[in-house]
């Protein structure tokens, strides 16, 4: 097992803004918030987590003080690569852009900007000719993994609505830089309620999400190295992104014993020791988090980063989970044993057939080759905007 925080080559998105207003988001406030900001992206460095970051414009507010934290993240990033463990994966940051954007950026962070595009530290998503926030919000959750929040408004809630439905963490923070029922503000109160927490992450071990909730409830007294311990103690201890297993399970079918080991042996281990992910099968033997199996199984399924389905000694239940999965866009890793016959509406997919009488070191490899060329594959049927 990897020596590794779980939060390495994790893509965390810090997403936020600040009122306008100084009654509202006053003068201490902000500048503990960005205090915070830098040792928070420093800290997740040293854990050898990966970044989501727009980059845009530098709005101001009346005072000329940023309102936002994404150019402040990417000078703490650029300042700081020394710090990063030893075989941190790169890209370091993935770059939310759109078109106009190169234009916009400020003066004083073009050569920063530059260094950087022209590396192999960063790579960028174009929102294509979208100047809207909405699409940004839109690729940055495709991209990122967790998703933590201070101040905002409407787009935070908008960015965290993103985050739940892809089943992926939220872990909102109550600096006071909006209104209490606005933003970030917003999201902690409703976190802060022990039958709403479970809703925003799920956790390993036996920390339970309000309990971590709680404990980073801030006010004025708690020093910034404090913060920053506890926020990165929660970090660590929320669930990794989950890859939902479809298989066979019937302990009678002659098939189920190399299926079995085919899972535990090799999907199990690039899964989750190579790829950092929790794979999860639903087989009725453990605690289940809805009332009945099937919500269950499509609950973790909808919920889920990716879908390995496994096809071997295929049953009806084994398609239809599927077919969810392929028409949710998930990505899909389909397997099955050798000689065993896709059926004709998935044929032409890409897929792998495994050979139970391989060495495990061959099937963990030829797996693990067909997942890294799979991974990105697009959906079977492409999003076509009216408005191009």
């Amino acid at each position: 097992m990897s020596s590794h925080s779980p939060l390495f080559g994790r893509r965390v998105h810090i997403a936020g803004s600040i009122d306008l207003d100084s009654a509202i988001a006053s003068a201490e406030e902000v500048k503990a918030a960005r205090e915070f900001v830098v040792a928070l992206v420093i800290g997740l460095m040293k854990k050898g987590a990966v970044f989501v970051v727009p980059v845009d414009a530098e709005k101001t507010r009346p005072d000329g003080s940023p309102i936002c934290f994404d150019w402040l993240i990417w000078q703490t990033i650029a300042q700081n690569l020394a710090k990063r463990p030893t075989g941190a994966p790169n890209p370091v940051a993935i770059a939310i852009q759109h078109h106009k954007t190169e234009d916009q950026i400020p003066t004083e962070m073009h050569s920063l900007w530059d260094d950087l595009r022209g590396s192999d530290l960063i790579i960028i998503d174009n929102a294509s000719h979208w100047n809207m926030a909405s699409k940004r919000m839109e690729a940055a959750a495709t991209h990122g993994d967790i998703l933590v929040t201070l101040g905002g408004g409407e787009g935070v809630l908008y960015l965290a609505n993103l985050y739940h439905e892809a089943g992926k963490p939220v872990v909102p923070l109550n600096f006071r830089l909006c209104r209490q029922d606005q933003g970030s503000l917003k999201l902690f109160s409703q976190a802060l309620t022990a039958t709403q927490s479970d809703r925003f992450f799920a956790t390993e071990g036996t920390a339970k999400a309000h309990a971590l909730i709680n404990r980073i409830n801030f006010v004025g007294r708690h020093q910034l190295d404090y913060r920053v311990a506890e926020v990165l103690a929660l970090l660590e201890k929320i669930r990794r992104p989950m890859v939902f297993a479809v298989r066979l399970l019937n302990k009678s079918l002659p098939e189920y014993v190399e299926v079995d080991n085919y899972f535990s042996a090799v999907v199990k281990h690039v899964v989750e020791i190579d790829l950092g992910y929790t794979l999860k099968v639903v087989d009725g033997r453990q605690a289940n988090e809805s009332p009945t199996i099937d919500a269950e199984i499509f609950t973790k399924l909808h919920h889920s980063s990716v879908v390995v389905a496994d096809l071997t000694g295929s049953r009806p239940n084994c398609l239809i989970e599927l077919g969810y999965a392929l028409a949710r866009s998930v990505p899909v890793m389909m397997t099955a044993k050798e000689g065993t016959k896709f059926p004709f509406d998935v044929e032409t997919l890409p897929g792998l057939h495994w050979n139970p009488i391989s060495t495990i070191d061959d099937q963990r490899r030829l797996f693990r080759e067909y997942w890294d060329a799979n991974i990105r594959r697009p959906a079977i049927v492409a999003e076509e905007p009216l408005v191009p």
